[in-house]
């Protein structure tokens, strides 16, 4: 008897043995693989940088609080300097891991995945960037622009300076200057602006910037001088979003009167522009700060565990909150797919139908933490922007200070628009829009 129960508990140690070195297998099977396509070096490092990080640190922290249902984020950054083939070079690396979703930070590296995602049924999400038309889910199943897209963004610009003058009526007979980097980013919205001041009765001239943008004496001279703007609106990126306000204060331009894309409205853009930045309007799709109950968490958990993913001083600033908020967007897609698939790592068609179904409430939120943060977000199978909400902050010389509430888009017109694009693309690639939220 003594002999088989010394057998007995020798198999059950050897048992209990195996069952411990396969214990990390069994957990690495109940993570969500999330690569981070990020960029940490080259010239555009401020912004991949705050907003990668604001994205990992909100998985870190969810990882803290034990997880998504008990299922813990494993983030795997791949670098890719904002260089469109070694976008492409990481989407392929990392594709074997079966991401649920891909989020490449980049519109040239978006562009570039587009047609591969959609083949490879792996939702492609690029918040605020990327290209405006595949807000329209019947021709881009597998493409996500909430929660608001480009177009949606120049609507709103004019609206807000619109509500600066006074009111809509008195856009009519202003000068606006459209000061763009020549690239396609920055070419994108003319259509739109041109569109909207016949609507309006507006002028628009547009005065393209050779890249990179350093040298734009020329371009202030027509715009100040010969042209005589009243506004002036800012879409360049990097460091050709300094150099207007530096050229605006030399030619006595005011920079109340200039307003900047959500890529031209971050700490890194105006603090080296030094005085020559106060004043300066910038558009945005998320809150700027500390002073989120959702931040503050960040801040006790993460970084006081000294677990943070950028130096401390970067918390809170524009492209970080950017990424917290992305990352919300993310995290409650996976759980709206848990509770329609079951809790398990979500795959890339169950976060494909979670990401058009989404329906974060300004109760919901609230209830993160994330009030004022973000706005709320609504999306369909026909619909992948999923409101379009902007709002624009100032640079006040040492933060940028909200300006008004949330700023409605001018919905019916950019849909329109998104869906004539999207249909001239369906033509182009022989896509058949889809007529139901069924995928074929």
């Amino acid at each position: 008897m003594g002999r088989f129960m010394n057998t007995f508990l020798a198999l059950l140690s050897l048992v209990v043995a195996l069952l411990l070195l396969l214990a990390p297998g069994l957990v690495q099977a109940q993570e969500q693989y999330v690569p981070c396509l990020i960029y940490r070096t080259g010239p555009f490092a401020p912004g991949g940088s705050g907003a990668g990080s604001g994205w990992e640190d909100f998985m870190e922290l969810i990882n803290m609080k034990g997880g998504v249902n008990g299922i813990k984020y494993k983030y795997e950054e791949c670098e890719t300097a904002y260089d469109t083939a070694r976008g492409v070079e990481c989407y392929e690396r990392v594709k074997p891991k079966k991401p649920a979703y891909i989020q490449p930070y980049s519109t040239g590296i978006s562009y570039a995945l587009l047609d591969r995602t959609a083949r490879d049924k792996i939702p492609l999400v690029f918040m605020g960037y990327g290209r405006a038309d595949a807000s329209d889910g019947r021709v881009f199943p597998w493409a996500f622009t909430f929660p608001t897209n480009y177009w949606s963004q120049n609507t709103a610009k004019i609206k807000f300076i619109g509500q600066q003058m006074g009111g809509m009526d008195k856009l009519k007979g202003l000068k606006i200057a459209n000061l763009y980097i020549d690239v396609p980013y920055g070419q994108e919205t003319r259509p739109l602006l041109e569109k909207m001041s016949k609507m309006y009765g507006f002028e628009v001239q547009h005065f393209p910037v050779p890249w990179p943008g350093i040298d734009q004496k020329a371009q202030w001279m027509d715009i100040a001088r010969r042209y005589k703007a009243d506004w002036v609106i800012n879409r360049n990126w990097g460091v050709s979003c300094t150099v207007p306000l530096k050229e605006a204060a030399r030619l006595g331009f005011p920079r109340d009167r200039i307003v900047g894309v959500w890529w031209c409205g971050s700490e890194e853009d105006v603090l080296p522009a030094g005085p020559a930045a106060a004043g300066y309007y910038a558009s945005n799709f998320n809150g700027v700060g500390r002073d989120f109950p959702l931040i503050q968490e960040i801040i006790d958990k993460v970084y006081g565990a000294m677990k943070g993913n950028i130096s401390f001083i970067r918390v809170g600033s524009v492209y970080y909150n950017r990424g917290v908020v992305q990352g919300i967007a993310f995290d409650e897609a996976i759980r709206l797919a848990h509770k329609k698939f079951g809790v398990h790592p979500v795959t890339a068609e169950e976060m494909q139908w979670a990401l058009e179904n989404l329906n974060i409430t300004e109760g919901r939120i609230k209830e993160i933490g994330a009030e004022g943060l973000m706005p709320p977000i609504k999306t369909s199978w026909k619909d992948h922007e999923g409101g379009g909400w902007v709002r624009f902050q100032q640079w006040d010389g040492h933060k940028w200070v909200p300006v008004g509430g949330w700023v409605e888009p001018l919905r019916e017109f950019v849909r329109k628009e998104v869906e004539e694009s999207a249909a001239k693309y369906a033509k182009e690639k022989g896509i058949t829009p889809r007529t139901s939220e069924a995928l074929k």
